[in-house]
């Protein structure tokens, strides 16, 4: 009897000693892992030469960054100025053939500035097409310079006469002879006025 009490108290014994035997080699395995993750954390050791190599490659693709970003700046550069010049260009063509209608619209003016009958249909035929070429002109953006009784301004004026007129200002315009015009802020035809002094 007492080798069967001994047997059940030998297992328990046994059993409490196998955790401990089976907890040792789990310790031993952590550890290992615990020193592969160190040795993994160490990181890489260069040359001087490859150190140098890698600076080297910065340096170089810095250099290309920098020509990128030039180039780049270059040709939006040269797209903004080709646009504007194609702009200019058809601006001032487009200037080009509105004064030489000009002529015409001075022809139409002294026509229906003309005296003559009233009710007369050729007279209100030629002030229909004056109006219908003013219009015309207003689509295009053409604007005629007010002048008559407007401060003399070199900019948009010749002054081709100069009277004494004390009930008008210095410098103020007494008549007009030729219409001038404008296009935008451009001055398609200088007008010809006569300035009082």
């Amino acid at each position: 009897m007492s080798d069967e009490i001994k047997q059940p108290q030998d297992d328990a014994v046994e059993q409490q000693a196998a955790p401990e035997a089976d907890a040792a080699p789990e310790a031993d395995a952590a550890e290992k892992a615990a020193k592969g993750k160190k040795k993994k954390e160490k990181g890489y050791t260069f040359t001087r030469e490859q150190v140098e190599q890698m600076e080297l490659a910065v340096k170089q693709l810095e250099s290309v960054k920098d020509q990128y970003v030039r180039l780049t700046a270059e040709y939006d550069n040269y797209r903004k100025r080709t646009t504007k010049e194609k702009d200019n260009i058809y601006q001032d063509a487009k200037a080009d053939t509105v004064k030489a209608f000009l002529d015409v619209y001075d022809n139409l003016e002294r026509a229906a500035a003309a005296e003559g009958g009233e009710d007369s249909p050729h007279k209100k035929g030629l002030e229909m097409i004056f109006q219908q070429y003013k219009t015309i002109l207003e689509k295009l953006g053409v604007t005629e310079i007010e002048a008559k009784g407007k401060p003399f301004d070199p900019e948009k004026m010749n002054a081709v006469m100069h009277i004494d007129d004390e009930a008008l200002g210095e410098n103020e315009v007494a008549q007009v002879f030729q219409a001038g015009f404008m296009m935008g802020d451009k001055v398609i035809r200088y007008a010809i006025v006569q300035v009082a002094n």
